[in-house]
């Protein structure tokens, strides 16, 4: 069933697993804020039996990232360009590149697990949308680079808390700042890839982790991510006690005394 397709991004739905496409092959899946409000709007147009959302790009890659015709003078149409958002208020300023990270954000939600499916290109926007899933699945040709630095730019599409979460601050640090290209076979050694296979088994590699995913009971996969999600930020005494409390919470359900 298709819920979206529009602006270069597509929202199908089977049953408890939900597949959003990046649908732009021409241009190497580049973004646009149009493509940022479609992507924020599939994840508002979720049901409720979602479980997995898989995020892939159509074509040889996955994203090439932002579309060089936000650097013109003249940007997108109907969109400020460079040169206007940076003749605006802080507070504008700060509004508007909120309201892209909104395409970022949902995938981390704690109902759900995402899967980046990630063949050919991940560069910058690209990268932190492979960033903003919860697992990445590469294919053997993958490369990831972040390449705002370069064009004396910042990562800002909520790219940096995960990098360093993944790969620590001194290898994310000399990621950003060099630009360079992160191969599948580095991106799986260093912690960015969960998995890389063969560019034609990509699709039967996701499949089966999304599989394995909605075997276990649903609750116990909410309550599990929830309590890894917050491990890093709370101490050791304070996971533990997060601990008990999940698994009361899960010991009352099952035997039918939750809430």
């Amino acid at each position: 069933m298709t819920l979206l397709d529009k602006d270069g991004v597509r929202l199908t739905v089977d049953d408890m697993i939900a597949t959003v496409t990046l649908a732009g092959p021409a241009k190497r899946n580049a973004q646009s804020p149009a493509m940022w409000r479609a992507l924020a709007e599939a994840g508002s147009l979720l049901p409720g039996t979602v479980r997995i959302v898989v995020l892939r790009g159509e074509g040889k890659s996955f994203s090439a990232g932002l579309d060089r015709q936000a650097f013109t003078p003249e940007g997108f149409d109907g969109e400020p360009s460079f040169l206007d958002l940076a003749r605006g208020t802080d507070s504008e300023l700060d509004a508007t590149i909120a309201e892209y990270q909104e395409a970022f954000t949902w995938w981390r939600r704690t109902d759900l697990v995402s899967i980046a499916a990630v063949q050919g290109h991940a560069i910058g926007a690209g990268f932190q949308l492979a960033l903003a899933c919860d697992l990445r699945v590469c294919a053997d040709d993958a490369q990831f680079a972040m390449r705002e630095t370069s064009l004396g730019l910042v990562p800002d599409l909520t790219g940096t808390h995960p990098l360093v979460s993944l790969v620590g601050y001194a290898r994310a640090l000399e990621i950003c700042a060099t630009g360079r290209y992160v191969h599948a076979d580095e991106a799986e050694r260093i912690g960015l890839a969960n998995l890389v296979v063969p560019g034609a088994d990509l699709e039967g590699a996701v499949a089966d982790l999304a599989a394995a995913l909605v075997a276990a009971p649903r609750d116990a996969v909410i309550e599990t991510k929830a309590l890894l999600a917050g491990a890093v930020s709370r101490t050791y005494e304070e996971q533990r006690a997060a601990e008990r409390a999940a698994q009361a919470r899960r010991l009352r359900d099952l035997a039918g005394l939750g809430e």
